[in-house]
């Protein structure tokens, strides 16, 4: 498997675990419906922990485009390659999203609210402030690319750098999530998004792409402050 196969497959990976637990609290009528926000992030970190066990070793687990941007700033990862790892990440998004469509498929029809069914697919901000969203998006990322870069920097047990970055995600989650729904990846964004543009989700509304550049330029602009402070101060 080479590396643009793997950042396919690990984002794929991602949203479908991702994703598929935001399904299952907000449609109507699974078992896990209205387990909350906890439950979400934790279902988050899990998934970033178990899709970089499948692919880090082969890709490095990017499976952001806000970090594989912010590695090739910082001179760790070859620009050459930037293009492959964002189209191989966006497709897998794209098919992740498909496969969370096609599992939940009874449940589309019994959740009315077409915002709670974008809901699954990508983020939305809390409070509509354009300024304050790109501010949150651009905070949290550079968190997770700083908080990247510190787990980089210390030797852990071997195996555990991913259980470690998964946590970094649930922290991310609980604290500055509340505001967007903390997209901090282009691709976990973007994918899904078009994914319920195209789908036949059934009685789904707008796919609000009035909204989607900010979770992607965000984490972008993010990402980059994330690794001149880091390079700055550190």
């Amino acid at each position: 498997m080479n590396a643009y196969v793997a950042e396919f497959f690990g984002t794929m990976l991602l949203i479908v675990l991702g994703n598929g637990v935001v399904a299952g609290v907000v449609l109507k009528g699974t078992k896990s419906e209205n387990a909350g926000w906890l439950t979400i992030v934790i279902g988050w970190g899990l998934a970033v922990t178990l899709a970089i066990y499948a692919v880090g070793k082969i890709s490095g687990a990017h499976l952001n485009p806000a970090v594989t941007i912010a590695f090739a700033m910082k001179g760790d990862f070859p620009w050459s390659d930037v293009a492959g790892y964002v189209t191989a990440q966006l497709s897998g998004a794209v098919v992740g999203a498909f496969i969370v469509w096609l599992h939940f498929l009874p449940h589309w029809k019994r959740t009315d609210d077409q915002a709670t069914k974008l809901g699954v697919f990508c983020t939305a901000p809390a409070i509509r402030n354009t300024f304050s969203n790109v501010v949150s998006e651009i905070l949290a990322t550079a968190v997770l690319v700083l908080g990247l870069l510190f787990i980089g920097a210390n030797d852990f047990t071997q195996g555990l750098n991913p259980l470690v970055v998964g946590l970094l995600i649930i922290s991310i989650g609980l604290s500055l999530g509340g505001t967007t729904g903390f997209a901090i990846n282009p691709a976990r964004d973007i994918g899904p998004r078009i994914a319920h543009t195209i789908l036949p989700v059934f009685g789904k509304g707008s796919s609000d792409w009035g909204y989607a550049w900010i979770p992607v330029v965000g984490p972008i602009i993010g990402g980059i402050v994330g690794v001149l402070v880091y390079q700055l101060f550190f």
